[in-house]
């Protein structure tokens, strides 16, 4: 299983990816024999009921949990075979992530926070403040750079969250429950906003439970009891909230 390097090709590749715990005596196959292929510019929506694998999945996918076997390229880098240092590099270099929680620091300004992957990438102050004021220019808080979290609404700080997702140009954003804080107008507004960034070229990978989100994706991938049952592609995107 071959992975492309560059603006093109396949940004995930998995091969017979499983995980399982033991609670006891009892072995939990949190995730069976997962076999998918995403490619630059897709857009996916992963679904499923509580327990389903959907959680499990993303977590591997994001590089912070390792499968008990299988494969799982990522830009064509075999993940396993990276060791603790690398695969943090990884992480930082080539995925952005955005939570349902925001985790933004309460104390900093909207820029310092957009700006602190590049701190831990040691990228030079000058190139940093410029590149995470670009990175809230893309999302539309150009005038809300020196607010800090207190001063921001649900919908600008998950704004805030996914410029800081941005602010390193990975190959790969992944997203978990990123409206599951938000009312349904501010969800919406954030949706456009991953719709709008995937049409720039930018792989988006989403966890919901909400079918009004999945629909602004454009291919679905249904989870039920730890494997993957369904891969759907969606015809056409969902404009508005039922």
């Amino acid at each position: 299983m071959d992975g492309t390097h560059g603006p093109s090709g396949t940004v995930i590749a998995t091969e017979a990816l499983s995980r399982q715990y033991r609670i006891g005596s009892q072995t939990v196959h949190a995730l069976t024999d997962l076999t998918i292929r995403v490619d630059h510019g897709d857009f996916v929506a992963i679904m499923g009921p509580s327990g389903s694998g959907k959680s499990t999945c993303m977590q591997i996918l994001g590089c912070l949990q390792s499968p008990t076997s299988g494969r799982y390229l990522l830009d064509g880098i075999d993940v396993a075979r990276l060791d603790a240092d690398a695969l943090a590099e990884m992480r930082n270099r080539k995925i952005g992530f955005v939570f349902q929680s925001f985790n933004l620091l309460p104390r900093a300004t909207a820029l310092v926070n957009v700006e602190l992957p590049l701190v831990y990438g040691r990228v030079p102050r000058r190139e940093r403040r410029e590149r995470a004021r670009e990175a809230l220019r893309a999302v539309g808080l150009e005038d809300r750079m020196d607010h800090r979290p207190t001063q921001l609404s649900g919908g600008q700080m998950q704004r805030v969250a996914i410029a800081r997702a941005l602010v390193n140009h990975p190959r790969l954003l992944l997203a978990d429950e990123p409206t599951g804080a938000l009312d349904t107008r501010t969800g919406q507004e954030i949706m456009e906003l991953f719709t709008r960034l995937n049409d720039r070229g930018i792989t988006v990978v989403i966890v919901t439970h909400e079918a009004e989100v999945a629909q602004f994706a454009r291919r679905l991938l249904r989870f039920r009891d730890g494997s993957l049952i369904a891969d759907e592609t969606i015809d056409g995107r969902r404009a508005v909230f039922a």
